[in-house]
C-alpha cells in the first residue's frame, strides 16, 4: 500500500475490510437459528412447477466451517499486510521475502561466481558449467530481445554470427552489458527529399549485392558520400565506435527491402540496449559476456 497518496485510502481499504468481515459475522450469527419442533415448513419459493425447499437452519458443523474461516482472516489480517497501510505483526512483506531468498542463494552460490570472475574471459566461455550458468542468465535477462536461440530479431541484433556493431572482444561485449548501448540513425527524409532517398536506398542495396536500379544506384553514390560516410565510411563497411552497421555484408538489423531502406533512410532508427550494471553486478556480467562470446566462438569477427 506504499502508492496510497494519502491517508485516507489507508482508512478506506481498512475499513472497507474490517466492515467485510463484520457484515460476514452478522450472516453467521443470523442463521444460527435452531430447528424447531413440529413439522417443518416449505419455502414460499417453487421452482420447475414442484420443487420446494424446507426451511431448516443450516447445519451446525457448516457454520462452524464459516466462523473457522472467519477467525482464519482475522489472524491473517493480525499477522500479515491487508489493512491498508498496517504490517502485520510478522512484519512480511513480498519484496522482504524475495530480498531475503536472492541473499540466501548468493550465499550458496556466491564462491561459484568468483571463482569465474578471477579468471579470463575466454577461459570461461570455454567451462561448460560456466556456459550453462551464462546460459540461464540470457534466458532470465536477453531471451526477451534477442531470442532463447540469441539469434535476434527484427531491431535485435544476432549474437550467433560474427558481426558486431560495437565489437566482439570481450571486453566490447561487457561494455555493452554493463553500460548499454544507444544506437541513433537520424532522420533523413526531409533533408533530402523522397527521390534522393529512394536513389540512396538503391545504392546502399548495390553495396551488398542486393538487386538494385542501377541508375537510382548510380545517383545516390553521390548522397551517400554527402551524407553518409560520417558514420558508415566511404566503402560503407560501417565504424563500430559509434555503432554504425557495415552496410556491404547481408545481414540486416531492421531488413533489406527497398521499402525497408528507404523508410529507415527517411524516419531514421532509434535502438536501445539498456544498462544491466546495477541488476547483475561483476559477477554475473562476467558470466554473461563469457556466454555470448562462446556464441560466436571460431568465427571471424565482422563489422555490421
Amino acid at each position: 500500500m506504499s502508492d496510497f497518496v494519502s491517508d485516507s485510502w489507508h482508512y478506506y481499504v481498512a475499513g472497507l475490510v474490517v466492515l467485510s468481515l463484520i457484515f460476514c459475522a452478522w450472516i453467521l450469527i443470523s442463521n444460527m437459528t435452531r430447528r424447531k419442533p413440529g413439522p417443518v415448513e416449505l419455502q414460499d419459493h417453487v421452482w420447475d412447477e414442484t420443487l420446494q425447499e424446507y426451511n431448516n437452519p443450516l447445519p451446525r458443523w457448516w457454520l462452524y466451517l464459516f466462523w473457522l474461516t472467519l477467525a482464519f482472516a482475522v489472524a491473517y489480517f493480525v499477522l500479515y499486510p491487508g489493512l491498508g497501510r498496517w504490517q502485520g505483526k510478522l512484519g512480511w512483506s513480498s519484496s522482504g521475502q524475495y530480498k531475503a531468498e536472492v541473499a540466501t542463494v548468493n550465499e550458496q552460490i556466491g564462491p561459484i561466481y568468483r571463482k569465474f570472475l578471477s579468471q579470463d574471459v575466454r577461459a570461461v566461455s570455454l567451462d561448460p558449467e560456466a556456459r550453462a550458468m551464462g546460459q540461464r542468465l540470457f534466458l532470465t535477462y536477453c531471451a526477451q530481445c534477442h531470442g532463447s536461440d540469441a539469434g535476434g530479431n527484427k531491431g535485435f541484433p544476432n549474437l550467433t554470427d560474427s558481426d558486431w556493431l560495437h565489437g566482439g572482444e570481450p571486453e566490447n561485449i561487457r561494455t555493452t552489458i554493463e553500460n548499454g548501448r544507444i544506437g541513433v540513425m537520424a532522420p533523413f527524409g526531409e533533408a533530402l527529399g523522397s527521390e534522393n532517398v529512394k536513389d540512396v536506398a538503391n545504392y546502399v542495396r548495390s553495396l551488398s549485392g542486393l538487386a538494385h536500379d542501377a541508375l537510382r544506384a548510380q545517383r545516390g553514390r553521390q548522397v551517400f558520400a554527402d551524407n553518409c560516410v560520417a558514420c558508415h565510411g566511404p566503402e560503407g563497411k560501417g565504424n563500430q565506435t559509434v555503432g554504425a552497421p557495415n552496410l556491404t555484408d547481408r545481414t540486416w538489423l531492421w531488413g533489406s527491402t527497398e521499402a525497408t531502406i528507404i523508410e529507415t533512410v527517411t524516419y531514421g532508427r532509434v535502438n536501445q540496449m539498456p544498462s544491466f550494471k546495477t541488476l547483475l553486478g561483476d559477477e554475473k556480467i562476467h558470466l554473461l559476456t563469457a556466454y555470448v562470446l562462446s556464441l560466436s566462438a571460431g568465427k571471424d569477427a565482422q563489422t555490421r
